[in-house]
C-alpha cells in the first residue's frame, strides 16, 4: 500500500517537515526560514502552523542553491525566478495559441475543400491551400 500512496502523491504535495526539506536540499533549516521570510519560498502550513515542503519546494531550494553558488544575491535570485516563471507561463500561452491557430487553419482548409467540392459538383478535387508568408508558414507555427 505504500507504493500506492507514493504514486498518488503529486509534485505539489507538501509532505516534508523542515528538517527533511533541509536535508534534501542540502541546506540548514534556518536558511529555509530565511528564504521564506525573504519571499523566495512559501511552504504549506499544517493547522498547527508547522511548515510542510513539497517536491516542487525542494526543486526551488535547489535552484536557489545553484544561483547563490554562481554569486547571485537574494534579490537577484528573486528576479531570476520571477522571470523564469513568466517565461514558462508565456511558453504555455504560446503553445495554446499555436494549437488554436493550427486548429483554425485545419478547419478553414476543410471548409474550403468542402465548398470547392460543392461548387464543382463534387467532380473536381481542389488543390490544397495553406497560409503562406514568403513561401512558408509563419514562424509562430515552428516548434522550438
Amino acid at each position: 500500500m505504500a507504493d500506492n500512496d507514493a504514486t498518488k502523491r503529486t509534485r505539489s504535495s507538501a509532505v516534508y517537515v523542515i528538517s527533511v526539506a533541509a536535508e534534501l536540499s542540502g541546506m540548514h533549516p534556518q536558511t529555509l526560514r530565511i528564504y521564506e521570510r525573504r519571499g523566495l519560498l512559501e511552504p504549506a502550513r499544517t493547522q498547527g502552523g508547522n511548515r510542510r515542503y513539497s517536491d516542487a519546494d525542494i526543486a526551488i531550494l535547489r535552484r536557489i542553491s545553484e544561483l547563490t553558488s554562481e554569486g547571485m544575491n537574494l534579490e537577484g535570485i528573486r528576479r531570476v525566478m520571477r522571470l523564469e516563471a513568466e517565461n514558462v507561463r508565456l511558453r504555455n500561452e504560446l503553445e495554446q495559441a499555436r494549437e488554436i491557430a493550427l486548429h483554425a487553419i485545419a478547419e478553414a482548409e476543410r471548409s474550403q475543400a468542402a465548398s470547392t467540392r460543392a461548387a464543382a459538383g463534387g467532380d473536381l478535387v481542389p488543390l490544397r491551400q495553406a497560409v503562406a508568408v514568403f513561401g512558408k508558414r509563419p514562424s509562430i507555427f515552428d516548434r522550438d
